[in-house]
């Protein structure tokens, strides 16, 4: 993709996409059997969004993930995120 798209994502969402795409790249090969791992993510994404996550929501989502088997993606935490 180009440079212009980026910047364009960039000026729309106030995200830096070096940020997204450096989490992204973190998390191929990332265990999310693993509870660490899953709340680091969580955190990461808490961080890069600006959207702080309490301890009781990042214990929702952890279990969601990891427990009720729900895949790891931006699109599930952030509407788990959004929901509080």
């Amino acid at each position: 993709m180009d440079n212009g798209f980026f910047k364009n994502v960039e000026k729309k969402t106030g995200v830096n996409m070096k940020d997204i795409l450096d989490l992204a790249n973190s998390l191929q090969n990332a265990n999310f059997k693993d509870e660490r791992t899953v709340r680091g993510v969580i955190r990461k994404v808490s961080q890069i969004a600006n959207k702080p996550v309490s301890r009781e929501m990042e214990d929702k989502i952890v279990q969601s993930i990891i427990k009720d088997g729900k895949q790891l993606d931006f699109n599930t935490i952030s509407k788990m995120i959004n929901k509080k």
